[in-house]
């Protein structure tokens, strides 16, 4: 079994995302802790907070994958742009507690051409002042296109940083399928032979959520441009395969594809009848 759901807007509150999930399918969803953009997050409604944690268990939810924002860079060459990040990254893992045992996911960040070594000791060093704050939540890298100078785009460069930070058993990895594929990863001939890698660099114990993606790009491509399932590069039948790969079962499923309320209650059927 895994839990399936998409992107949703708590602007509205924790109750109205979930009801909302429900309407469209879905048994799990994700959620922007702010604006993708970044800014002043809207107060949290604590009692909103709790009547989404019983709807949650009442109809059978897997856990949450919520999102940070994109501009959120912690490994900028800027030190007013890495402030502002760690910030908002101590304060989302805060507000996090009030929806306890979800998942955080986040982009690594770009280096701008510092290099990945020092880039990634940013990271680190980010990671090791914010983690104190997630008493109950994991906080998930998620694997990379490798667009531009983003850090994440090899099995490797996840492990450079989790080895390194010092509660790294609060750390996990959201395995995006368009970002892998377009990082050179062979999904569509050798999905037992990724995950496998995966396994050996990281360990399969940290993959703890899938954002499921088709690719506009060929693999290798490092382009990270996503596609409704089965209309992309990726097609229909590897995403199946990884939809029904048995180390993946259990786990939140996310959709990220380009698409309105009706596509993605058509996916989420699509995927809950692929899944076998």
């Amino acid at each position: 079994m895994i839990y399936i759901g998409n992107h949703l807007s708590a602007s509205k509150g924790y109750m109205a995302m979930g009801k909302m999930a429900t309407k469209l399918g879905g048994n799990t969803f994700a959620f922007f802790t702010r604006n993708p953009r970044g800014g002043k997050a809207k107060d949290i409604d604590e009692k909103d907070a709790e009547s989404l944690m019983q709807y949650m268990a009442d109809n059978n939810f897997g856990t949450l994958v919520a999102h940070a924002p994109y501009t959120m860079n912690l490994c900028s060459d800027k030190e007013n742009i890495r402030k502002f990040a760690l910030d908002m990254f101590i304060d989302d893992l805060k507000r996090m507690e009030y929806t306890p045992n979800q998942y955080y996911n986040f982009h690594p960040g770009s280096h701008v051409g510092q290099g990945v070594e020092k880039g990634s000791a940013f990271i680190i060093e980010a990671l090791n002042a914010a983690l104190p704050e997630a008493k109950t939540t994991t906080v998930l890298l998620e694997t990379m296109a490798g667009k531009g100078s983003e850090i994440g785009r090899s099995f490797e460069e996840l492990q450079y940083i989790i080895e390194r930070v010092e509660l790294s058993d609060r750390l996990g990895v959201c395995f995006d399928t368009c970002h892998t594929w377009d990082g050179g990863y062979d999904l569509e001939n050798n999905l037992d032979g990724v995950l496998e890698e995966f396994d050996k660099i990281i360990g399969l114990e940290r993959l703890k959520a899938i954002h499921l993606n088709d690719s506009m790009n060929d693999r290798g491509a490092h382009k990270d441009r996503h596609a409704k399932l089965g209309e992309g590069h990726i097609g229909i039948d590897t995403l199946t395969k990884v939809i029904n790969h048995p180390l993946l079962q259990g786990k939140p499923f996310i959709l990220e594809t380009p698409n309105d309320d009706a596509g993605y209650a058509k996916e989420i059927a699509m995927v809950k009848k692929l899944n076998i």
